[in-house]
């Protein structure tokens, strides 16, 4: 089935984010916030010859951050010089769970009292109690640090203000609306992850994953246990128990592998090993294909073609897009 015309205009005007994201249950999601127009205001600027590459540990160091203070498990990430990938879980259930003051201490850390720039110790204190007081900011606050905008929101807010500060100036540094696909199974998350991790070597930006700086890749190389036999984790925020059954030396292996097939330098050239174990039902080549297509053939939401028309069915559409002219029926 092919979608009208009627339908791709829709599509290209955009959609309901709540259709998307469950924010009662728990998700996993592949954000993409970008730069306005594009520009290099995290790289290298071509044009007036700045280099803006310290930003990049900007938004890691808050990233990395965010984790630990949202109900949410960042899966992988990749800091680009004009856009961030981020690989999401969240879990509204685990906040709901949380104590009143655990709420209100993480809210406070989020957005602390300060006094003259600078983190004001008393001034926090004395804002968790105004939280305490408040039952209905608490039950606001609590749905807050378990949804999936507001976790982006508190990522690209402040490292906007920093960089218009750096610069002297005003007006948005990123676009308005960050990209976002719903990742539907483990394949679906595996491969997304996959994706994220061998963005700078496929944009030429790294010649291999040691040298992927501000990646979960690297952080995963950097810190990987010795005996190689510890089992994937998120890299920052809330375990996930039966998260990808797989350790974290399969799964580097993994990506490397695949980045040596997808690198265009080194096409056709043949690993020097075996390829390591896939998702149960993907071959190579549907693995490769389904990694080259994560951004160009999936749209709202990334999985097989059941996970596909099952999520179709539960927003209450008849179909979900793969490629522009492709799509699957329920």
């Amino acid at each position: 089935m092919v979608a009208s015309g009627g339908a791709r205009e829709a599509f290209a005007m955009g959609y309901a984010r709540s259709l998307l994201i469950d924010s009662s249950g728990p998700g996993t999601y592949h954000c993409v916030s970008r730069c306005v127009r594009r520009a290099f205001l995290c790289g290298e600027d071509a044009f007036s010859g700045r280099n803006f590459d310290h930003r990049k540990q900007w938004i890691e160091d808050r990233l990395l951050e965010l984790a630990e203070v949202f109900a949410a498990s960042v899966l992988a990430y990749a800091v680009m010089s004009n856009h961030v990938h981020v690989v999401v879980r969240v879990d509204p259930a685990l906040s709901v769970a949380w104590g009143d003051e655990e709420i209100a201490t993480r809210w406070v850390r989020l957005f602390p009292a300060t006094v003259n720039g600078q983190v004001d110790p008393e001034g926090c204190r004395r804002k968790v109690q105004r939280v305490l007081a408040n039952p209905d900011r608490l039950v606001e606050l609590r749905q807050r640090l378990g949804d999936l905008s507001w976790f982006m929101r508190c990522l690209s807010e402040p490292i906007a203000r920093r960089a218009n500060g750096e610069d002297c100036c005003t007006g948005r540094f990123w676009e308005g609306r960050f990209k976002c696909q719903a990742l539907l199974d483990d394949a679906a998350v595996l491969g997304c992850m996959t994706y994220v991790d061998l963005n700078p070597v496929r944009a030429g930006a790294a010649p291999d994953l040691r040298t992927s700086h501000h990646t979960s890749i690297q952080r995963r190389l950097q810190s990987r246990s010795p005996d190689h036999s510890s089992s994937i984790e998120p890299v920052a925020g809330p375990a996930m128990i039966g998260f990808l059954p797989m350790t974290e030396e399969a799964y580097i292996r993994l990506v490397d592998w695949t980045g040596r097939q997808l690198h265009p330098a080194k096409r056709g050239v043949i690993a020097a090993e075996a390829p390591p174990p896939l998702p149960r039902g993907l071959d190579e080549k549907t693995w490769k294909r389904q990694v080259r297509g994560i951004e160009s053939r999936y749209f709202r939401a990334i999985g097989s073609a059941e996970s596909l028309r099952d999520k179709a069915r539960a927003i209450g559409q008849r179909w979900l897009m793969v490629r522009r002219q492709e799509v699957l029926p329920t």
